[in-house]
């Protein structure tokens, strides 16, 4: 895929607006357009790599701290009692937008969703 043609680089450039729930230098966390369950989120870097694989180890740590960071609001904001994280690295494994990025679904005891691994 062509950069230019990337939904989560349009975003991150501002061709595309939309509300982020969380920024930093390198990341943006917003809705998932498609939620599995309430508040549901896709945290991604601003930089194109298409898998994980691609990004520099050395933003490694900045993501899991921003991934804790979107985690614990989105379980204040939620309620919820729990999350996953999910990623999806190549087209073989699910991933449907070839840009890097992780979801967070907010989880509640009893709310029946399934990851099926």
């Amino acid at each position: 895929m062509n950069k230019d043609d990337c939904v989560f680089c349009k975003i991150a450039s501002g061709k595309i607006e939309t509300s982020f729930i969380s920024e930093d230098d390198n990341f943006f966390a917003i809705k998932d357009k498609i939620p599995r369950m309430p508040g549901h989120s896709l945290v991604i870097p601003k930089k194109h790599f298409e898998t994980i694989l691609e990004m520099p180890s050395e933003l490694g740590q900045e993501l899991l701290e921003f991934i804790k960071k979107v985690a614990s609001q989105l379980i204040k904001e939620e309620e919820a009692e729990g999350f996953n994280i999910v990623m999806n690295n190549g087209s073989e494994a699910g991933q449907v937008v070839m840009h890097l990025h992780i979801h967070i679904i907010p989880r509640k005891k009893g709310d029946g969703f399934r990851l099926d691994a």
